[in-house]
């Protein structure tokens, strides 16, 4: 594996062949659900002139495809243009291709779809292999390196 660049922009450090812990990957999630609450608010308050100013309600799966899409857009464009949220910027983890030099956003999908499906809890698996990969790790061939 190679060396992955520090989020400081200190220089190459060496990675352990190991993942990051479950605990940095929930800590940044949650860090990361603050912010896209915050995308989904601006998104909902941009599309509220097309439904005559009234709240969006549970019979109007439109409006749920599209919010879907802006949490797909938020997490696919981190981790395509640099493997890091703002949450695991923070906690200092990167999300790595394995044998690639770049995420592809087929990568990115597949990991937003497989964390959905099994309600994050894919990310307990982490603690069973010996690479400290999740199963939303796995399925996408990507994993999740410590930074520092």
């Amino acid at each position: 594996m190679k060396p992955v660049r520090s989020a400081a922009g200190s220089g190459d450090r060496s990675v352990p062949v190991r993942g990051a812990a479950v605990f940095r990957r929930f800590a940044a999630f949650l860090y990361d659900v603050f912010m896209v609450a915050g995308v989904l608010f601006a998104a909902t308050a941009l599309l509220l002139p097309f439904n005559a100013g009234e709240a969006f309600g549970p019979g109007q799966p439109v409006y749920s495809a599209l919010m879907a899409v802006v949490i797909f857009l938020y997490f696919g464009w981190f981790w395509v243009h640099g493997g890091q949220t703002p949450g695991m910027r923070a906690w200092r983890i990167r999300l790595c291709p394995e044998g690639r030099e770049s995420l592809r956003w087929s990568q990115a999908a597949i990991r937003l779809l497989v964390g959905v499906l099994t309600l994050g809890l894919g990310t307990l698996w982490a603690w069973f292999d010996a690479r400290r990969r999740s199963l939303q790790d796995i399925v996408s061939r990507t994993t999740i390196l410590r930074t520092d």
